[in-house]
């Protein structure tokens, strides 16, 4: 029985990878293959070519669309931790009136749609004359990301002991000598699991960079993708979308591989004592 067990363990665990895989490994083999080889069944073409890729930086400027979308990831994860820190703290070591409440509300807006807020949002960024800016997507992006990073911080926040506060306190260190030098290394698991969360988020977010944005040089890479065409209406740019999908891809998988541990420890850790 215990082997059986295990070869079960096993058979599942190769079909987990290998159906998590395939996806990746479909759009890498045909990102490969030229024009009349797309619809070759094999996975893996014969005469591999890089065609793709090098039309996707002649034929338009992806590279600048992967800057901006690395600039809007980064931007969206610096300001939504820095904020969500203060805010977990103040919402995970204070006690004050309306607590519940107002961390209820915190969760609740990022229930809403997009669809929802886009109206408003947009108002919001023509008045601040951002529109078709990379500012206006790291203000609507936060949006999204704030809400369940403060969430998450807010649960770490209040696990750590109440001692190092009152020493703090006892030594005169203020809050933000507290926050930032004091708790944040303790805090560092769940600050990389929720900032790589956030960035994930902020990099695969497509309405509003879509709607916000107007110029080829001002979008992220998912409205790029969108807008790839081919070189005949009767085509479909297969090759390019792979290839692009690809592109987007593997840093995202390079990035979980680098803190991976990192982030099983934030997302387990207070599970127990």
């Amino acid at each position: 029985m215990k082997r059986l067990r295990q070869s079960g363990y096993a058979v599942g665990a190769a079909a987990l990878i290998a159906t998590s895989l395939w996806p990746l490994l479909y759009a890498i083999g045909s990102s490969l293959k030229s024009r009349d080889a797309l619809f070759d069944p094999r996975l893996w073409p014969e005469h591999p070519t890089l065609v793709h890729y090098a039309g996707l930086f002649r034929d338009q400027p992806f590279g600048q669309n992967l800057l901006n979308s690395l600039l809007v990831s980064g931007g969206v994860v610096a300001l939504s931790l820095v904020l969500a820190l203060m805010a977990a703290w103040a919402l995970g070591r204070v006690n004050f009136r309306g607590r519940g409440v107002l961390l209820t509300m915190i969760l609740s807006t990022s229930m809403f749609p997009q669809v929802a807020v886009l109206a408003g949002m947009f108002e919001l960024v023509r008045t601040l004359g951002l529109y078709d800016r990379l500012g206006a997507l790291v203000l609507a992006d936060l949006l999204l990301t704030l809400p369940f990073t403060t969430w998450v911080l807010v649960t770490f926040m209040r696990q750590l002991p109440k001692e190092l506060e009152e020493a703090a306190a006892m030594d005169g260190i203020g809050v933000l000598t507290l926050v930032f030098r004091i708790f944040l290394p303790l805090l560092w698991p769940a600050v990389a699991a929720t900032g790589l969360l956030a960035f994930i988020a902020a990099w695969n977010e497509f309405l509003f960079a879509l709607s916000f944005t107007l110029s080829t040089e001002q979008r992220t890479v998912p409205v790029a993708i969108a807008l790839i065409s081919a070189p005949s209406k009767y085509e479909l740019p297969w090759g390019a979308l792979m290839a692009a999908s690809v592109i987007v891809t593997l840093p995202l998988v390079a990035l979980v591989l680098l803190f991976q541990r990192l982030i099983v420890s934030g997302l387990t850790q207070g599970a127990v004592k």
